[in-house]
């Protein structure tokens, strides 16, 4: 596994970002770098981005699948997302947490984003909102 260019960044905010993310193959992209005066992204427009993001199987996004477990966001304006997939089987579990950091990390105001996939817990349909439920005409 090759070295994270990132790593540094991460070892500067042990606490906030996982020391060992990078050895657990978590994602890491780099948004814009906030300056003086400037204010850290909305958590609804972080909200809004993972909303852009579809489970390629099901046509309903991550955010409402309930995927997304939580968005921790630090004054600097980093951001840590942590997640599941709908199966440790999926076909995209290589490429969705690249693809959410790199979504995240467009938003104005958000800087390093570093995207943790997770198994604990389990997702189940209960995670899902009702507009997903609906969606699959799940009752």
């Amino acid at each position: 596994m090759t070295e994270n260019p990132y790593q540094d960044l991460i070892d500067k905010e042990p606490d906030f970002f996982n020391k060992n993310a990078a050895k657990q193959g978590a994602m890491v992209s780099k948004g814009n770098t906030l300056k003086r005066g400037s204010k850290r992204a909305p958590i609804k427009k972080i909200i809004v981005a993972l909303k852009d993001v579809e489970d390629p199987e099901i046509p309903v996004n991550i955010y409402d699948l309930g995927l997304i477990y939580s968005i921790d966001q630090m004054d600097s304006g980093d951001v840590k997302i942590t997640m599941t997939l709908t199966t440790p089987n999926c076909p995209v579990a290589g490429e969705m947490p690249k693809l959410v950091a790199e979504v995240v990390s467009k938003v104005d105001g958000v800087g390093i984003v570093l995207v943790e996939l997770t198994w604990t817990p389990k997702w189940n349909t209960n995670m899902m909102s009702e507009d997903a439920k609906l969606a699959l005409d799940i009752f």
